[in-house]
């Protein structure tokens, strides 16, 4: 048996070439079993997307490794194919920060770094949300 919840991370992304940062945004929602998990939800990306779907994956393993893995992909509005990667490296020590600090980048098609993005969970406005999101899957 697995579970499922859903989660929204926030922050900024800085175009390649660019020291101007925009909002970057993505809403999913995540069924999980054995540790790897399937993801679908909307990407806010000013400049690439707007209210994009997104799907991929998630890998789960805050104990055994230690990371929050992700990997969602979304077709821009200029129809092109967009990748964001990011990892959760989970420190027990420093375990609120680790938690709810994402940092990951986007590729385009090709594989050429588009953006290097900040992600963050707000826990203060989400956390009631994300908590009750959580249900057997």
């Amino acid at each position: 048996m697995g579970y499922a919840f859903d989660e929204t991370m926030s922050g900024t992304m800085t175009l390649a070439g660019s020291s101007e940062e925009v909002p970057f945004t993505f809403s999913v929602h995540v069924r999980s079993k054995r540790g790897k998990a399937t993801m679908e939800g909307v990407v806010e990306a000013p400049g690439l997307a707007v209210h994009a779907p997104c799907e991929g994956t998630m890998v789960l393993s805050p104990f055994r490794q230690r990371v929050v893995k992700y990997d969602l992909s979304w077709k821009g509005d200029d129809g092109k194919r967009y990748r964001f990667t990011g990892q959760k490296d989970i420190r027990w020590m420093d375990a609120l920060r680790t938690w709810t600090t994402l940092p990951g980048e986007i590729r385009d098609e090709t594989g050429a770094l588009v953006a290097t993005c900040s992600t963050r969970f707000d826990y203060r406005a989400d956390w009631m949300q994300f908590l009750t999101s959580w249900k057997p899957a």
